[in-house]
């Protein structure tokens, strides 16, 4: 979880390549000179997005400069270890929701720091952290929230939520059977597809709780910033837009296209092991599952014997040890010509972006999604936690860039067999879903294009309102002081 502040003046944006990145995995996209924009990072607990090359600071006299300033996390926290500050290192997400409203606890330095800052045009804030929306609120400062969230996933969501689709007893259906979102009547979706606050006629609890802070605190912000494109799911851009109760999405992405060239390093191995696999005009499927999956030992052993039955090359990433978790001892060995396991950390886009990959094994978390689409890689869909499963049916049903992974009982949670693993895999490898996605790709990239893509014009249009709004404001105060 992240915010920045920035200061601007009226300007032309950039969404170039060389556009800055600050660090705590938040992308600040602001002015190149003659603005000199400042931005700057208060970076607070949660999970980065999935393996992004971390920077401690970005500047250079030809763009904007980044400074970072800490905010200490708050010690004692219940039932969390010492010294857990993100997420992806909690023992069990069950523990997210005290997690998270333990960092309300950083308010008051929050605000105290903010009144410091000479100048403040608008605030962007993980919307997880409700409280920094309200503190702009409260101090008169402009402010955009950010979930990491789709358009598509908000908007069947809203839906859900709006029409009581599994909250009436009158229409409550069973955890695995297809009910028709009324404001999308194509799409179909089941009850364990969405957390138990969309699904349970008892509307309280904790969780609840916090997700009604969530969603008045971002009722309050001037909108939502979507790492998104617009033509990729327009249909549900237009939906929020229509909503004049909700806030005003606003596509800027995708900012993985936004990332500065990387200096140039020593190959890691396993890059080696796919430059051969080129040569051997041998593809690749590679897996990841994120940092904060949590999958059972029996999943695990199935995951490695589909791979092995099915022959095809992959790259697995993972933080497990797999022959010790699962009993198969000597499986990495049976497997050395045509599989890798990794447990370093990688830099997925890296791994996406060869040309021996062809497939992804993904978790559908909204970065690797994005990431797979903007290299051309399809995907083989297997959600398994919060919006994944949206993101999931967007890859497959609406966008068609990809497989879906069934599990035995139809339940996101429930077990897949080394059988569908194995039959799926060769179905994705073998088929042709390459060359849609490879269309989305380059759609993806022109959003990007200076003066006439969407998102650079969607940039523009946020920065002027924001900005100008912003020093309106001031003059205002100034004259009344007076």
């Amino acid at each position: 979880m992240w915010f920045s502040f920035l200061t601007c003046q009226r300007a032309t944006p950039s969404l170039s390549s060389d556009s800055p990145v600050s660090s705590s995995s938040a992308t600040t996209v602001s002015s190149p000179p003659p603005t000199k924009a400042k931005s700057q990072t208060f970076p607070s607990p949660s999970s980065p997005p999935h393996k992004t090359t971390p920077s401690s600071q970005t500047s250079s006299p030809t763009s904007s400069s980044t400074k970072i300033i800490s905010l200490p996390f708050p010690d004692n926290i219940s039932g969390i270890p010492p010294g857990v500050e993100t997420t992806d290192k909690l023992p069990s997400m069950s523990l997210f929701v005290p997690f998270t409203r333990a960092t309300k606890s950083l308010q008051p330095l929050f605000e105290e720091t903010l009144k410091n800052l000479p100048h403040v045009s608008f605030i962007v804030a993980d919307g997880f952290l409700w409280w920094t929306l309200d503190s702009a609120a409260k101090l008169g400062i402009p402010s955009l929230a950010f979930y990491g969230m789709n358009n598509y996933a908000s908007a069947l969501f809203s839906s859900v939520y709006v029409h009581q689709l599994f909250t009436k007893p009158e229409i409550i259906k069973s955890e695995t059977e297809p009910v028709t979102v009324p404001d999308f009547p194509w799409i179909s979706v089941k009850k364990c597809e969405f957390s138990p606050i969309f699904t349970h006629p008892d509307r309280s609890g904790p969780e609840f709780e916090l997700f009604i802070d969530q969603i008045v605190s971002t009722g309050k912000s001037r909108g939502v910033i979507v790492n998104s494109v617009y033509e990729l799911e327009s249909a549900f851009v237009d939906f929020r837009l229509c909503d004049s109760d909700g806030p005003k999405p606003w596509c800027i992405g995708p900012l993985c296209l936004v990332n500065p060239d990387k200096p140039e390093s020593d190959k890691p191995s396993w890059i080696h092991w796919l430059d051969r696999k080129q040569e051997e005009k041998c593809p690749v499927l590679y897996l990841a599952f994120g940092t904060q999956t949590e999958i059972s030992k029996e999943q695990l052993k199935e995951i490695a014997l589909g791979l092995e039955d099915s022959k095809v090359n992959f790259l697995w990433v993972t933080r497990v040890d797999v022959e010790e978790l699962t009993g198969e001892l000597g499986f990495e060995k049976r497997v050395k010509d045509h599989g890798v396991i990794v447990r370093d950390w990688v830099d997925q886009w890296e791994i996406l972006s060869h040309e021996s990959v062809k497939g992804f094994l993904s978790h559908c978390g909204w970065n690797s999604v994005q990431e797979s689409i903007c290299t051309g890689v399809p995907l083989l869909a297997w959600p398994m936690m919060a919006e994944q499963p949206l993101n999931a049916k967007l890859v497959v049903e609406e966008l068609k860039v990809g497989v879906r992974i069934e599990t035995v009982d139809g339940s996101v949670e429930g077990l897949v067999t080394r059988e569908e693993l194995s039959r799926k895999v060769k179905e994705l490898m073998d088929g042709d879903t390459g060359k849609t996605v490879k269309e989305y790709a380059e759609m993806a990239k022109e959003a990007l294009a200076q003066g006439t893509g969407s998102s650079w014009k969607n940039l523009n249009s946020l920065l002027e309102e924001l900005c100008v709004s912003r020093e309106t404001n001031d003059v205002n105060k100034l004259s009344s002081d007076n």
